[in-house]
């Protein structure tokens, strides 16, 4: 009994990491510029948005049956990962402002700007049925819907929206 539910932790493991590299090696090429296409219709990601709308989305308890992004996603517990988050100052309840830019510069890694359904940021985290990829995250459905106000957040950031008052990204 116990074996067979480690083989299966294994396989779900391996299922994971698999998905993982895949979607990660081919985003690059969904990304590629094309003749037709320029920079300048793709938007750029804002720090200023991502730092006061996305990343506070890391810290919190979205619900009792999920822990925070934060606690999986850490530096110490997934270190090397595509979504390695900074590891929380001692004592600190949010990033220093160093360490949020490095967090900007790894979660824009797993974006495509302009088009969510190809950032694997947005699909890892939603349930299947809504269009995601939830049943290979490991920390499950975070988000049952597009409906949900984070999610909402999320998408307008890979959009491009800009913070009040923020040109840079």
């Amino acid at each position: 009994m116990m074996i067979s539910r480690i083989v299966s932790r294994v396989i779900s493991a391996g299922f994971v990491v698999a998905t993982v590299v895949l979607l990660y090696t081919f985003t690059p090429f969904a990304t590629a510029q094309t003749p037709a296409s320029s920079d300048a219709q793709t938007p750029q990601l804002d720090y200023e948005f991502f730092k006061t709308r996305v990343e506070p989305i890391f810290l919190k308890m979205r619900s009792d049956e999920h822990a925070r992004c934060y606690v999986c996603h850490q530096m110490m517990r997934h270190g090397g990962g595509p979504f390695s988050l900074e590891m929380l100052p001692p004592g600190m309840s949010f990033w220093t402002e160093e360490q949020s830019r490095r967090n900007f510069e790894t979660v824009s890694k797993l974006v495509v700007p302009g088009n969510p359904s190809l950032s694997l940021f947005l699909r890892m985290p939603m349930a299947p049925e809504a269009g995601g990829l939830a049943d290979t995250h490991q920390g499950g459905r975070q988000f049952a819907s597009e409906d949900d106000p984070d999610w909402k957040n999320m998408k307008a950031w890979v959009l491009g929206q800009k913070a009040r008052g923020s040109s840079t990204p």
